[in-house]
């Protein structure tokens, strides 16, 4: 469809069925929000929506697709939108999970996988992915999105638009992706869901902003606002920074698609009256889809009326919805994608893929006495923990269409993988609740057993949307019998899936190994079957730092220098009753490999703005198993005119070695990727020293550092 056919259409539309194409409903299969979604049909034949969210599968696309292009008076298509955001019918590890491989070869990847998935089932756009910084663990969502850091954030956020859209919309197995939320969700109030944020201009440009750049520079088709607000505005009627940094200042050409209700609740933020009040706050602020709230059906008419807003915005909006449609091709083809068997015939397709990506996503955090991988020769395991063969509680929270029953639990990967062993599961006790007839049997169980492997920590429903905790404990009585299990002093390792870090130090003392394996999704219990036998070395690390205690929270890498730095002085910045350090820093995890960092070369050492900066690093595996090293880069400025954080993350490399082998790896670093925003905010390379730090996390003590000079700035 060509302009002049889309200005046709809507020269044709009547007030009614403009607002409709604005209208976003549930159909009711997995509502999200407030609203319960019921029968979107009447709306649909009467041209009063748009788009509709949570419809999938090819009965019910076609069904509610043809009356759409059949019995609608202007039989304009659909768009159909689900939450495919780590996984469809396959599902893959939980964002936070994947981000620990570092590989933005594998987030393209299983994007792509999934978006065949998802459009073989007839959806046309995903909300995802979701780039909102996190440096708070007691924050659900931060399961969702890729961890602390900015730069990780981009290179995730673009990896995951790639894989979506593909190299172009039409093509009938992509998606639309959604990148979301913008902006400062992350960084909510006492890390409680849905509350106030607040920030300096320069956090918001340094940390928040730059990962919704990358991905309108990937060429994201959607954006969606947050549901909070930032500094007193709500990001629904946030036109600053929905029209003016976003369409403006970054480019973006696309679709703007409200959160679940979030234009309505611009009454409850207290900055509207009424639901006209709140419709025309969010359509000029740049919003051009209402997600099932019903503001703009109910209120536009009215805020027309008013002069609260033109007949040119709402025609504005419509004119972007319907570009949308044409790109994804719905006009041709309204079924676009959609399989007579769905998404079936590509689960067998995508399962290696996501027993790699599950494999690469857990992480070694402690590995005493190298108790792991386990021996070769017949064992008798004791499995126990309430997570042992828990296939919902596998796929994590935001599963898509996934079924626990293609779950593949840790209790069935390690007994098919160890078919000599001798193998018992007990539960223990539950996730946050008593185990009837209590821990005795598992206890007993463990105390015969030649090694131990305690399946414990969160349940997939304790992170994620409205899932913030004030602790980062065992939830349950999980504590307790981890410590009985402990006292009997058997050989154990630790499997500790969550979405988030938990604050548990006396676990990683007393505990031989400890896994953290987030949700892995679909192949988890194969993946860890994998690396605990050793069939596959550890690899992930961690995409955040790990606390010691709740309250160390928000606690991560980028901090800036204090002018009174933690020491054994009294008047210094630090707790007296624990450590300023984390447990664990970004970046850590361990291999079955022994690396050392042997040298480290950097040139030139006085480089200019127009160069590039050569970092190479020499490892040796002086371990007796492979290893594959992630290689961080990192950079500091010591003396500027904005003090700059202690550590900036410019790169990373995966590296691997075999026993005895010696690699030299090289990043290549822009001086422009120095550029950081000065006094006035504007962005530009100052000269002077920087450090290149090179490493394996953002642990100082364990990094090599050399010295440059620039010696000229400029943007």
């Amino acid at each position: 469809m060509s302009g002049s056919r889309i200005d046709a259409l809507l020269s044709e539309m009547t007030l009614a069925e403009k607002i409709g194409q604005l209208n976003m409903l549930a159909a009711g299969f997995s509502v999200t929000g407030p609203i319960i979604g019921g029968d979107a049909t009447g709306a649909v034949r009467e041209g009063r929506a748009g788009s509709l969210l949570n419809v999938f599968g090819p009965s019910s696309v076609r069904d509610i697709q043809r009356v759409a292009i059949e019995e609608s008076r202007l039989k304009i298509p659909l768009i159909l939108g689900f939450d495919v955001v780590h996984g469809h019918r396959t599902v893959f590890p939980v964002p936070l999970g994947e981000a620990a491989a570092f590989d933005p070869a594998l987030w393209e990847a299983t994007a792509r996988a999934s978006a065949r998935e998802a459009a073989a089932d007839g959806v046309a756009l995903t909300f995802a992915p979701m780039l909102d910084v996190s440096r708070d663990p007691r924050w659900g969502r931060v399961v969702e999105g890729p961890g602390e850091d900015p730069f990780v954030h981009a290179l995730f956020g673009a990896a995951k638009v790639r894989g979506f859209q593909g190299d172009a919309l039409d093509d009938p197995s992509t998606v639309a992706a959604t990148v979301k939320h913008f902006v400062g969700y992350g960084a909510a109030a006492a890390g409680r869901d849905y509350a106030s944020t607040d920030m300096s201009e320069r956090t918001l440009r340094e940390t928040y902003l730059p990962p919704f750049q990358a991905a309108i520079a990937a060429g994201c088709a959607a954006v969606m606002p947050a549901f909070s607000d930032l500094s007193g505005v709500p990001m629904t009627a946030n036109g600053p920074l929905l029209t003016s940094w976003l369409r403006r200042e970054a480019g973006f050409e696309g679709v703007v698609i409200s959160d679940y209700n979030a234009v309505a609740e611009l009454v409850a933020h207290g900055v509207a009256t009424d639901l006209a009040e709140a419709a025309a706050l969010a359509l000029r602020a740049g919003v051009d889809v209402d997600m099932m709230s019903g503001a703009y059906e109910r209120g536009l008419p009215d805020a027309l009326s008013r002069g609260l807003v033109t007949l040119a915005e709402i025609e504005t909006s419509v004119r972007r919805v319907l570009q949308l449609k044409e790109r994804l091709g719905l006009f041709d083809d309204p079924m676009r994608g959609l399989r007579d068997q769905g998404a079936a015939p590509l689960l067998a397709e995508h399962r290696p893929l996501a027993r790699e990506a599950a494999r690469r996503s857990a992480v070694l955090l402690s590995n005493r006495n190298d108790i792991l991988p386990i021996a070769a020769n017949p064992l008798r395991i004791a499995m126990v923990g309430p997570l042992g063969d828990a296939p919902t509680d596998m796929m994590g929270s935001w599963s898509g269409a996934g079924e626990a029953r293609d779950s593949v639990t840790f209790l069935r990967g390690l007994r098919e993988a160890r078919p000599d062993c001798d193998i018992g599961y007990a539960r223990g006790v539950g996730v946050d609740e008593a185990e009837e007839g209590g821990p005795d049997a598992a206890l007993e169980l463990a105390r015969a057993a030649d090694l131990v492997i305690l399946a414990i920590g969160e349940a997939r429903d304790m992170s994620g949307e409205a899932a913030s905790r004030t602790g980062l404990d065992l939830p349950g009585d999980q504590a307790n019998f981890a410590r009985a299990v402990l006292a009997l002093g058997r050989p154990t390792v630790v499997v500790l899936s969550s979405g988030r870090p938990l604050a548990v130090p006396w676990l990683f003392e007393r505990a031989d190994a400890v896994l953290a394996t987030w949700f892995l999704g679909s192949e988890a219990g194969h993946a860890l079957a994998d690396l605990l036998t050793g069939r596959a070395a550890p690899s992930g690390r961690l995409p955040l730092t790990w606390p010691r205690s709740v309250g160390q929270v928000p606690i991560f890498f980028g901090e800036r220098p204090s002018g009174r730095p933690a020491s054994d002085g009294h008047y210094t910045s630090k707790y007296i009753d624990l450590p300023t350090t984390p447990l664990f820093a970004f970046g850590h995890g361990l291999t079955y490999g022994h690396v050392r960092y042997a040298s480290l070369s950097v040139e030139p050492s006085r480089p200019r703005r127009d160069d590039a900066i050569s970092v190479s690093v020499e490892l040796a595996n002086e371990g007796v198993h492979a290893a594959e090293e992630t290689v961080f880069l990192f950079v500091r400025k010591p003396v500027s005119r904005v003090a700059r954080p202690l550590l900036e993350l410019k790169g990373f490399l995966r590296m691997g070695l075999e026993p005895g082998e010696r690699a030299r790896g090289v990043l290549t670093l822009p001086v422009s990727a120095l550029a950081f925003p000065g006094p006035d905010l504007t962005s530009s390379v100052e000269p002077g020293d920087y450090e290149i730090l090179v490493g394996p996390s953002a642990d100082r003590t364990r990094l090599l550092r050399q010295v440059v000079h620039i010696e000229e700035g400029g943007a």
